[in-house]
């Protein structure tokens, strides 16, 4: 438990958790302590010399920002002598950077202007200097003017510390330099185009790249959100104007190192309003697809679905907010009277796993245990995880990674176990019940037999020793990783689509046919929900696809719903930690687009049934399904019918409709050849 201590800031009483830093203790007290450099989360490093403060007691001014709080301090956060200094650091920075506020971008965000403004300076005075540096704006993503940098150090420290390492410092001095290695385009220096470093700079110096005349930002209605674009279900900022989304940050507050967003989240949303978006319903006439009402095509599809009842399947991705869920399950049992409805989360785990998951903070472990992921910021295969986990290693936490191959993630473990990921488990649950750590009749009897190796003896000391350990698992080891679990730690079940878990909580799995089943076997009709990974059409007698984007599914269907984005719907999802977050609706649906929900009540409607709209107390009683972890000694892992690439395709195919990530992906082939 955190000790609180009791100190005094600017004449106020302050109490704050020990061991922070004066800069986060004033915040807690609402006093702003001017700083340029610092990003909460990350220690501070004192470069920009804003955050000077005087302490009774002390001759010399120190820094607020890496200097942590005593028991009784008495803290002068506004001095003659801190205010002096503070508006020479500013007006020395003026002096090399462009006064172009009329027409910056960043007005009314930006650090630099806020300070000069508090500190009355309109022009420097010191001699003007003017650098030249050429600007970086090759990629339709991000745009680096460096004449605009003020060095404070928070892009690189940004991008080292999630292990991109793609920025540093060249040169040193007034001369010095934020580039990339030999100072190549970001294209070509391994980039992932993330845009952490955009969230992170104070100025004008790094900039999503479209952003010019699209807005000022005090024009901007900011919108909290979530990402579903990926297992990670991230949290997202989403700026819109005049009805349209003008750019997307990170969920983190402003000045914050917590969090991410790969380049799929941040500028992925142009595929809201690309070529391949479906605005109206479609129906196969004379073999090919044409425009139709929703009337027309929502009565089509009840006939079929009146006639072809117990045959009738349902398919929908795990992407879909919780009352899409919901409401789907309530569409097929009680109306259409079918079992046969299944997600793509039976192509890669069992719904136990999800329920069974239990909930932790990989953001206060010390030790993170990765059993059977391979999670790549490069790939873009649950990239926030990757980069959280590799954040937390650079804080002092440890790492093992158990895989059946290499891994990237790999290079940053601490203890890096590559074999047959059930076989290492169990010489791990040995190692520590050697230890004393206790486990019932059943685990122990499985585990007598195996052979301890010297990495697996220090693995368990690890866990043994750790105070917060979190086991993260792939849904095909998570009854093996359980098992370590029972004796030390939590375990967490990651899935692939960003509300896998919540759409288990709600209900959404099969009784009847799975996904497999539906698809080889088939059905007399089949209704498709979302991004399915499915190019060819199934053997079936009647196609439905529902979805946002003409994908090659849709292009083979009978009819076609237009459904929403997540952009254009409210609702709820839970992530893989079992945290509900709400998505708000940030703007309406193109055309005349639906959200899921609508369409299935609609067309409940027309078959002659009421489906009542869920509600927020049902989302929750359903997420409180209790669950408890039961011992199933290293269940034999069965290898995935479809490869977590495959999935993250599948899922993601709308979004690559955006003309920015098409860039990218070509972009990313060229370089590799």
């Amino acid at each position: 438990m955190e000790k609180i201590i009791k100190l005094q800031i600017d004449g106020k009483e302050v109490q704050a958790p020990e061991g922070i830093n004066i800069l986060n203790a004033a915040e807690l007290a609402d006093i702003h302590i001017p700083n340029l450099c610092y990003l909460k989360g990350m220690k501070g490093i004192g470069a920009c010399r804003l955050c000077l403060v005087e302490i009774e007691g002390l001759k010399a001014p120190i820094i607020a920002c890496n200097t942590k709080i005593r028991d009784g301090m008495v803290i002068n956060t506004k001095t003659e002598k801190v205010q002096e200094v503070r508006k020479f650091v500013i007006d020395l920075i003026l002096s090399m950077h462009p006064l172009d506020c009329m027409t910056c971008t960043k007005a009314g965000v930006c650090n630099l202007q806020r300070y000069a403004y508090e500190f009355g300076l309109k022009e420097s005075s010191f001699t003007r200097k003017k650098f030249g540096y050429p600007t970086d704006e090759a990629n339709p993503f991000i745009k680096r003017d460096p004449d605009y940098c003020i060095l404070c150090g928070r892009c690189v420290r940004v991008c080292k510390e999630q292990d991109t390492n793609v920025l540093e410092f060249m040169g040193r001095g007034v001369v010095a330099k934020v580039v990339t290695a030999t100072d190549k385009p970001l294209q070509e220096s391994g980039c992932t185009f993330c845009g952490s470093c955009v969230d992170a700079c104070p100025v004008n110096a790094l900039l999503e790249a479209d952003r010019w005349r699209k807005g000022r930002e005090w024009e901007y209605e900011r919108i909290n959100s979530v990402c579903l674009l990926c297992g990670n279900g991230c949290d997202i900022i989403v700026s819109t104007k005049d009805g349209s989304i003008q750019k997307i940050s990170a969920g983190a507050p402003k000045g914050s190192a917590e969090s991410y967003i790969c380049a799929y989240g941040r500028f992925g949303f142009d595929c809201i309003e690309a070529e391949t978006r479906l605005t109206s319903p479609m129906k196969r006439v004379n073999s090919e697809l044409k425009e139709t009402t929703w009337e027309d095509a929502l009565s089509i599809v009840a006939d079929k679905l009146k006639k072809a009842g117990k045959e009738a399947g349902f398919i929908s991705i795990a992407g879909i907010e919780n009352e899409d869920a919901l409401t789907l399950k309530r569409l097929a049992k009680a109306v259409v009277k079918t079992k046969n409805f299944d997600t793509t989360i039976s192509l890669y785990a069992d719904s136990a796993s999800l329920i069974n998951s239990q909930t932790a903070d990989i953001d206060k472990a010390d030790l993170i245990v990765l059993v059977g992921l391979n999670p790549s910021q490069w790939e873009r295969i649950l990239p926030a995880l990757d980069a959280s986990v590799r954040r937390r290693v650079d804080r002092g936490a440890k790492l093992i990674v158990i895989n059946s191959s290499d891994t990237k993630i790999g290079e940053a473990a601490t203890i890096n176990l590559t074999g047959n990921e059930t076989s290492i488990l169990k010489r791990i649950a040995k190692a520590l019940i050697g230890k004393g750590l206790k486990a019932d009749k059943k685990l122990e009897s499985s585990v007598k037999d195996v052979e301890i190796s010297e990495a697996i003896e220090k693995a368990a000391t690890f866990i043994a020793e750790a105070k917060e350990p979190v086991l993260l698992s792939s849904p095909s080891l998570f009854d093996a990783s359980a098992n370590i679990a029972l004796l030390k730690g939590k375990v967490i079940c990651v899935a692939l689509e960003s509300n896998a878990r919540g759409v288990v909580l709600m209900g959404l799995t099969t009784e009847g046919k799975t996904f497999k089943e539906m698809v080889s076997d088939g059905m007399k009709v089949l209704y498709t929900v979302g991004e399915v990974p499915l190019n060819k059409r199934p053997n079936t007698d009647f196609l439905i696809v529902q979805n946002s984007h003409l994908t090659e599914l849709a292009k083979q269907a009978d009819v076609v719903l237009p459904s929403a984005t997540f952009f254009e719907s409210a609702g709820t999802m839970i992530d893989y930690m079992g945290r509900i977050k709400y998505l708000p609706k940030v703007i309406e649906p193109q055309g005349e687009s639906k959200s899921h929900r609508d369409i299935f009540i609609n067309l409940a409607k027309i078959m002659g049934a009421t489906i009542k709209r869920p509600t927020e107390a049902e989302v929750k009683k359903a997420s409180k399904v209790k669950s408890k972890l039961s011992s199933n000694p290293f269940a034999k892992k069965e290898g995935l019918d479809i490869s977590p690439n495959e999935i993250i395709e599948a899922v993601n195919a709308s979004v690559i409709n955006s003309s920015r990530l098409l860039w990218l992906k070509e972009t990313e082939k060229a370089m590799a050849v």
